[in-house]
């Protein structure tokens, strides 16, 4: 291959990569737009195209094609780097409260992140404690209001203590809805699987606790759904494909899971995702599309699909997802509803599938911030039963009482990055920004952030890797034709990446922590939108095999790495509609830790643009049917 050998890049040392705007004049510092060079492909062609990758003479040349026509072997396998690897983006601190993240410099103090009305809370308190703690923090109830807006957890917990409805109601209308939903002519395929007799029986022990007068939160009786990549009893955990749970058997419920069921929720059965979560449009070839509710012949985005799906239509207030690539944050932008990622290691990983254990953080979709807060207070924390291998902050909540609690945010804006979308989204999220700023009196501060492209390649190597390696086993075990043809596409990309590869990838890593470390010294939170596109087309070719649409994806991906690439804490909110009808997310990327900062923005954001929230198409009013 030495005739084909793309020139690698020589990055400069860190320590002179300049984050000021407007951009320096230095190579490799402009902004690089993504260099996807690969055509559609579904149907046939996907096949034909699977058949040449796993031909033992074709494969090989074929690969290393693609990852350099991708810029892949310019931008890590023969780039230049001085740096060390960083492989695990945690953000420990020691005993004078320094982020320290395995000594890189500079470091960031915890008082360097400003958080302003916050409650602390007691590491030691049960689930169902949190979650009052975070109850305590939210505003007082308002009435109805009259605009569209889906149902929250408070307001299923009002009814249900009102005895205006029971829990075993609100499941029997669920159970109608989602088959009503899952046969044509809708065919939303919101579920891979969900056990009514299981959910009713969930409901019945709620409703008696109610009657009782004993509730054992304001998530007793709340409808949850979770992704199939969370264990969750009596469900097998499939991972989105047709073996996986024959080869790994689901022993019980996962952490977050457990934790969500001592507060008394209803878990109403494993979501619909994108095969192995090797995808960004939520099209399953197994298990059906899950298709966006403002416009069921759209995508959801991926890979929590399923769960985005299930809150904007109203099924739930609230569902697990498992965000590795933006798999959280993505689908909630596209549905229009939020999407919270908190920082790595916040929410222990246990019962997760290991599909990418150093870039992968269960997130949580929700009609609203408060919701998503409530949620988190219920599922953050560690293990009990282990002792955390590194340092954690305590958590704090937000006193989210007015949006107007918090002054003085800064907001860094790389205008080029942000600009780098639809003009639908580059307008109505530019819009929302200077809202913002107005209402609040907050600052953009302009910013660059260098080789945000590499990022992302980086990035989609580690992931590739780290899903190829805890899979390998599993694999050695099954029929490839057990596997999705874009699956199967992804798993070969994914194993022809080597250790030399990925340790380049992590030094890579080790460069934008530092790089987001100057960015985190000048702002509170980093805005962008969450998404380069809105909501695309379901074409009939893909049904059955998948699709390969490495442009539309990488797109969807675009603002998304950060979060995982470096463990940062992130969320997403809808701010308005694309001419389509389309939702559109804002996203806010915080300093490690800053969740309370990040819920309180993404509050103030809300506030102003809640009224004009749209209903979707495909909508289920469980509470109070018309």
């Amino acid at each position: 291959m030495g005739l084909f050998r793309a020139e690698g890049v020589v990055y400069k040392p860190v320590q002179e990569t300049d984050t000021a705007s407007p951009p320096p004049p230095q190579p490799n510092q402009f902004y690089l737009t993504a260099n996807v060079k690969a055509p559609r492909m579904a149907g046939f062609l996907v096949k034909v195209f699977v058949w040449l990758l796993e031909s033992p003479i074709l494969g090989g040349l074929l690969l290393y094609i693609l990852k350099r026509n991708n810029l892949i072997h310019k931008f890590i396998s023969y780039a230049e780097l001085e740096d060390s690897p960083l492989y695990v983006p945690l953000h420990p601190y020691d005993s004078e409260g320094l982020i320290t993240n395995a000594g890189l410099n500079p470091q960031l103090s915890l008082a360097d992140l400003k958080e302003q009305e916050i409650k602390h809370i007691d590491s030691d308190l049960s689930p169902p404690e949190k979650v009052q703690q975070a109850i305590d923090c939210l505003p007082l109830s308002s009435e109805k209001q009259p605009f569209f807006h889906r149902w929250t957890v408070l307001d299923y917990s009002k009814a249900y203590s009102s005895g205006d409805i029971t829990p075993r109601m609100v499941a029997e209308r669920f159970i109608t809805a989602v088959r009503e939903s899952s046969n044509p002519p809708m065919k939303m395929s919101f579920f891979i699987n969900n056990n009514e007799e299981d959910i009713l029986k969930q409901a019945t022990e709620s409703t008696l606790r109610y009657k009782k007068g004993e509730p054992i939160s304001v998530l007793d009786g709340v409808l949850i759904a979770v992704k199939d990549e969370i264990d969750c009893s009596p469900y097998p955990t499939t991972g989105g494909t047709k073996w996986l749970h024959k080869v790994r058997p689901c022993t019980g419920d996962a952490c977050c899971v457990m934790r969500l069921r001592l507060c008394g929720a209803i878990l109403v059965g494993k979501t619909n995702m994108h095969e192995l979560g090797a995808g960004t449009s939520g099209i399953n070839p197994h298990y059906g599309v899950a298709r966006n509710p403002y416009d069921p012949s759209k995508i959801t985005g991926g890979s929590s699909s399923g769960s985005a799906a299930v809150v904007a239509a109203g099924l739930c207030p609230v569902a697990l997802g498992v965000d590795g690539g933006g798999s959280v944050r993505m689908p909630a932008a596209l549905c229009g509803v939020v999407g919270f990622k908190p920082t790595f290691g916040r929410i222990p990983l246990s019962g997760v599938l290991p599909l990418n254990w150093t870039v992968g953080m269960v997130g949580i979709l929700a009609a609203t911030v408060e919701d998503a807060l409530v949620v988190y207070a219920a599922i953050n924390g560690p293990l009990p039963s282990q002792q955390p291998t590194v340092s954690l902050p305590k958590v704090s909540f937000p006193l989210l009482k007015s949006a107007t609690s918090i002054s003085a945010i800064k907001l860094a804006k790389y205008d080029a990055w942000f600009n780098d979308c639809s003009d639908d989204i580059r307008v109505c999220c530019s819009h929302a920004v200077d809202k913002l700023c107005e209402r609040y009196g907050w600052k953009v501060v302009e910013v660059t952030i260098p080789n945000i492209e590499v990022m992302r390649l980086a990035h989609y190597l580690t992931i590739g890797s780290e899903c190829s390696t805890s899979l390998s086993s599993y694999l050695q075990k099954i029929n490839c034709s057990d596997q999705g043809w874009d699956a199967r596409v992804a798993l070969s990309v994914y194993g022809s990446f080597s250790s030399q590869e990925y340790i380049k990838a992590q030094k890579i890593r080790n460069r934008q922590m530092q790089i987001h470390r100057n960015i985190f010294a000048k702002a509170d939170v980093i805005v962008v939108p969450t998404t380069g596109v809105t909501a695309y087309e379901i074409k009939d070719d893909a049904l059955k095999t998948g699709e390969l649409d490495y442009i539309y994806g990488a797109a969807l991906v675009r603002y998304q790495i950060a979060g995982n690439f470096l463990g940062l804490p992130a969320v997403t909110v809808p701010v308005g509609y694309d001419t389509a009808g389309l939702p559109i997310g804002l996203q806010f990327i915080g300093k490690p830790w800053s969740e309370p900062t990040l819920m309180h923005i993404a509050f103030a954001m809300q506030a102003l643009c809640i009224s004009e929230f749209r209903k979707p198409k495909v909508f289920h009013d469980l509470l109070y049917k018309e």
